[in-house]
């Protein structure tokens, strides 16, 4: 699953390509948010590995769950920035200007 503000932000952490050649023959790569850059994929391991790229801007609730459960039995954890509430504008301008790594999250303590 890659959620970033663009895709040069997904590459700087680990490029798509890689990605998928860590999934199984009939895995899928499931692309949160949008942008309007191209993302670059190996046609071979889509055709060969029969790969698939989705998209979803919310998605729906059982993949919701299933990506919970996922993350629960891989001890997969998220990667996100916090900024106390206080900061919450400054906060909202690194995110729209595109220079937060990741999610930010405002904090209450």
């Amino acid at each position: 699953m890659a959620s970033a503000p663009t895709y040069r932000a997904v590459q700087a952490v680990r490029p798509v390509a890689a990605a998928l050649g860590g999934l199984r023959r009939g895995g899928q790569v499931i692309s949160l948010g949008a942008t309007d850059e191209p993302i670059e994929l190996s046609a071979f391991d889509l055709l060969f590995k029969q790969l698939g790229v989705d998209g979803a801007l919310t998605g729906t609730p059982a993949a919701g769950d299933a990506t919970l459960r996922f993350s629960a039995l891989s001890d997969v954890a998220a990667m996100f920035e916090t900024m106390p509430l206080e900061k919450a504008p400054e906060a909202y301008a690194k995110m729209m200007s595109r220079k937060a790594r990741f999610r930010m999250v405002l904090t209450m303590a």
